[in-house]
């Protein structure tokens, strides 16, 4: 089959479907499915790289694919017949639903799940695909651009050295390792013979921070240095 008549094709699929206003048919009924599928594995991944609190749960993001399909087949199944509606309401009147989701963005994705399942159940594929690309381009914007978040720095960097050393070194080393930094307090320590250097620092790469401690502790001007880096989940 040659690739134009196989795109053809596949955007004929794509127009809403005759089993969304008539009898659903096989294909259309797989086509629901396939697409719920697709999008709901796509949805859970986002939603997974994009996760950090401490309530992760794997059975959650599961159940973002699984909400997604079981909707787009009930809508699809129901289609314009109001005896099988009823008949679903009824059967979900039976069951109680005693999951309580502790984080809101959690809710946010369930509905996500929910309106693009319906969407796909009543074949308007395309409002699909489209919805699905425009929901999970703005969580990739706001997760790449930390929105919501009220700090601009990873961490606090405490370094004791030697009173009244040279700071060229050291600050060689932060500026290799770090976007920016600002000291926040200096005392006294040791009978006066070392300093006590409190600094907020916002890392190039955290996952460097333990690179940036042996730097550091290599200098001869540095007793110790230790790094204490915020915790996201703070800000849940």
């Amino acid at each position: 089959m040659a690739p134009s008549t196989t795109m053809e094709r596949f955007f004929q699929m794509l127009q809403p479907s005759p089993g969304a206003q008539g009898e659903p048919t096989l294909e259309s009924t797989g086509l629901a499915l396939l697409l719920a599928f697709s999008l709901g594995q796509l949805f859970a991944w986002f939603y997974s790289r994009t996760h950090a609190g401490i309530s992760y749960s794997r059975t959650f993001t599961q159940s973002l694919v699984l909400i997604m399909m079981v909707v787009a087949l009930a809508l699809h199944v129901i289609g314009n017949n109001i005896v099988t509606a009823f008949g679903l309401i009824g059967a979900l009147a039976i069951i109680r639903f005693r999951n309580v989701l502790k984080d809101t963005r959690d809710t946010a994705f369930v509905f996500f799940s929910l309106i693009i399942g319906m969407a796909i159940g009543v074949g308007r594929y395309n409002a699909a695909l489209v919805g699905t690309a425009g929901l999970l381009l703005a969580v990739l914007v706001m997760e790449a651009t930390r929105f919501g978040s009220r700090g601009h720095f990873d961490g606090h960097l405490s370094l004791q050295v030697v009173a009244n050393s040279d700071e060229k070194s050291r600050r060689r080393v932060l500026d290799r390792f770090c976007r920016k930094f600002r000291e926040v307090s200096v005392r006294m320590a040791g009978g006066g013979d070392e300093s006590e250097v409190i600094l907020r620092v916002r890392l190039r790469d955290r996952r460097r921070g333990p690179e940036l401690l042996e730097a550091l502790n290599e200098l001869a001007a540095v007793r110790r240095a230790d790094l204490i880096l915020r915790d996201e989940l703070a800000e849940i």
